[in-house]
């Protein structure tokens, strides 16, 4: 570590060194007073120890290992994939005046087909839920399933872009609650309903980053940008009389989720992606008893790790 110190602090002196001799009169040549210069014809020398003298040298050709040490690693490897010789390392574009030795192994190679699924079923009831015994007479159920199936195609190495079908319905009900704390408040609910149905096109693009050369765990980041249009009917008694109140609404969404890959089998992987970011622009109109009360449109964004917004799946690559 003091090594790679030592060279950032020469090569940022050397730097404003050579600035200041050019910029200086021909016979006025940089000093430092730790470290003796020599003056020749056309340039400034600096003295640098035996030591450091090949790292320093790798410093301003670009071709440091300050990030990561690759002398362990062929980074002209090639491998057969379906009947092609491809490269192992994938570089990564050089940010910047110096290299980093910036790569991925790769994990899924171009041209591959994925088909996946995540599908989800939860309920719960009043029987589930130990806070209920403090109440009397209380009957509450619900339930929620969705479906995602989703095609892709890797248009390079670790690299695709697809298609994600969404299916979501959700469905609670409240056959009766009573809360009797006093005289002054108590209160009966009975006979309230919910239910959502939602259908979403969305267009995905994913890119992995190998973690070693056994292709079988990697990382990934997937952006997705949604469309949906879904209806909700919230029932419930008022005045003596039944009240229906009807939406419907358009939405518009762009996520991102990273996650993780592991592959169980050849062609066969397990994923988890976690929603942190996402942008929604929403439109919903409402209708009481079949009469129009108005509509409203929203939008949001939201940075935060969402534990209800994890996904499992499991892919197919072909």
């Amino acid at each position: 570590m003091m090594k790679y110190i030592l060279l950032s602090i020469l090569v940022s002196f050397l730097s404003q060194g050579l600035s200041a001799a050019q910029t200086a009169a021909p016979d006025s040549v940089a000093t430092l007073p730790s470290a003796p210069l020599a003056k020749e014809e056309g340039g400034t020398m600096l003295w640098v120890p035996d030591s450091l003298a090949d790292s320093f040298r790798a410093v301003l050709e670009g071709r440091s290992k300050i990030v990561r040490d690759n002398s362990n690693i062929d980074l002209s490897e090639k491998v057969v994939v379906n009947g092609d010789t491809v490269p192992m390392i994938i570089r990564q574009k050089n940010l910047g005046r110096y290299d980093r030795g910036l790569f991925n192994f790769l994990f899924i190679p171009k041209g591959q087909w994925q088909f996946a699924l995540t599908a989800s079923y939860g309920e719960f009831s009043s029987s589930d839920l130990r806070v209920f015994d403090l109440l009397s007479d209380v009957d509450v159920s619900g339930h929620i399933f969705s479906i995602k199936p989703t095609i892709s195609y890797f248009i390079r190495n670790n690299i695709s872009v697809g298609l994600r079908i969404n299916y979501t319905r959700a469905k609670a009900g409240l056959g009766s609650l009573s809360l009797d704390f006093s005289d002054d408040m108590s209160f009966d609910l009975s006979d309230i309903g919910y239910n959502n149905e939602e259908y979403s096109a969305a267009i995905t693009c994913a890119q992995y980053i190998g973690m070693a050369r056994s292709s079988r765990f990697g990382i990934f980041n997937e952006v997705e940008l949604s469309f949906a249009s879904g209806n909700g009917n919230f029932r419930r008694p008022y005045n003596g009389e039944r009240k229906n109140t009807h939406s419907t609404y358009m939405q518009a969404r762009l996520s991102f989720s990273p996650g993780v890959c592991v592959f169980i089998m050849k062609n066969v992987s397990f994923n988890v992606s976690f929603g942190i970011f996402g942008y929604y622009m929403r439109n919903e109109k409402q209708t009481v008893n079949g009469e129009e009360m108005g509509n409203r449109f929203t939008s949001g964004a939201n940075f935060k790790f969402n534990i209800f917004n994890i996904n499992f799946g499991i892919g197919v690559h072909i």
